[in-house]
């Protein structure tokens, strides 16, 4: 059987020759043109023109190279041109004469097509930069190590170049021991983003002062019901926001949870065993107290040496594959054993990919802690 970490390796490997060979195929691609328009010229009769292979060289430069170098294929059109009509002594009437004004003006418009394209690079960079600082703002990744605790995060989103969605989570070391949120937010867009920014601002607060996991859901409650009443939009009558809360207390050797309508989290064992903490009493989302659900309860769970809690968001579970199959965490993960939190986060969000081919459809959050 392979395991997940020899999928990644699989898969890395398999991606890097695939980008190898595109690039390498790249970069021949206009000297390619060039040599079959040069052939096509020589071996067909002189009534056919190798014109349209001149042309496109330049063209297909453009987006995939720099100015200098797209300057330089169209000179090199250019003068293949001009030496296929001085060998064949055409002359510079009619169309030989056409055929060179067509290559030098496709040639102009290769290098207006570049400058183009690299200021929208720059623009798309300079966006990406200012979205990655936001993410780094709004979801700081936590420290490697907490007291005897390690820690690792991921954000992956569906869309790429996308930094930001509704996805979130938090760990906060404070007086009760360390704190972990895990959620997701209704929606998607600066709302989300508004909604998540609420909801970790009222977590790290609370987890410092609040002595109990249900106060804190309380907070977190609290919050979003004025944040509901403030946004005039649907939102703010039809938001929720699904999360699991953790406590970690300093003794460890236990695991709190609270969960409010989120997916069940994992804990998985040194042995490669895996259990599902899924709650006594399911609870409805964070934003809907009024809807009169009964009071928050959270459970306590073994927390033993060598065992990893995994939290994530319905993006690893509505992963799907060409067929619509789900993904199904606790039947990909069972029996695998991992060296430590970040490597099966890596793992993890690689065999994901793989099952849905990279057409994933939602972020994606996961946060790990292995005692």
């Amino acid at each position: 059987m392979v395991g997940l970490g020899g999928l990644q390796d699989e898969n890395g490997q398999a991606g890097a020759t695939e980008n190898r060979v595109a690039r390498q195929v790249v970069r021949v691609l206009p000297a390619v043109l060039i040599g079959a328009g040069l052939a096509f010229d020589l071996m067909t009769p002189p009534s056919y023109t190798g014109s349209p292979f001149f042309s496109a060289a330049p063209l297909v430069a453009a987006p995939l190279f720099s100015l200098r170098a797209t300057a330089l294929v169209g000179a090199l059109a250019s003068l293949t041109v001009v030496l296929l009509h001085l060998y064949h002594r055409t002359g510079w009437h009619g169309e030989p004469l056409t055929e060179l004004v067509t290559v030098l003006t496709v040639s102009g418009l290769a290098l207006l097509i570049n400058r183009v394209v690299r200021r929208s690079g720059e623009r798309l960079a300079s966006v990406r930069g200012i979205a990655e600082a936001a993410q780094r703002a709004v979801l700081p990744k936590p420290p490697e190590r907490i007291g005897s605790l390690q820690v690792a995060a991921r954000y992956e989103a569906a869309q790429a170049d996308a930094f930001i969605g509704g996805d979130l989570y938090a760990v906060q070391d404070g007086p009760y021991g360390v704190r972990l949120a895990v959620g997701d937010v209704r929606g998607k867009g600066l709302g989300a983003v508004e909604a998540v920014a609420v909801v970790l601002g009222a977590f790290r607060e609370a987890a410092e002062t609040e002595p109990t996991l249900e106060r804190v859901a309380q907070r977190l409650e609290r919050a979003l019901t004025r944040e509901g009443v403030r946004r005039d939009s649907l939102d703010a009558v039809e938001g929720f926001t699904t999360c699991v809360l953790g406590e970690i207390p300093p003794d460890a050797g236990v695991l709190r949870l609270l969960n409010r309508g989120h997916p069940e989290p994992l804990l998985l064992h040194a042995d490669g065993t895996l259990a599902v903490l899924a709650p006594a009493e399911p609870a409805l989302p964070l934003g809907l107290g009024e809807l009169g659900a009964g009071p928050d309860r959270a459970e306590e769970w073994p927390f033993p040496a060598g065992s990893t809690l995994l939290l994530y968001t319905d993006g690893l579970t509505e992963a799907r594959d060409r067929s619509g199959a789900f993904y199904d965490p606790p039947a990909r993960l069972r029996g695998r054993v991992f060296s430590g939190p970040a490597e099966l986060l890596g793992a993890l969000s690689s065999d994901v990919r793989r099952h849905t081919q990279g057409r994933a459809t939602d972020d994606m959050a996961l946060l790990a802690v292995a005692v």
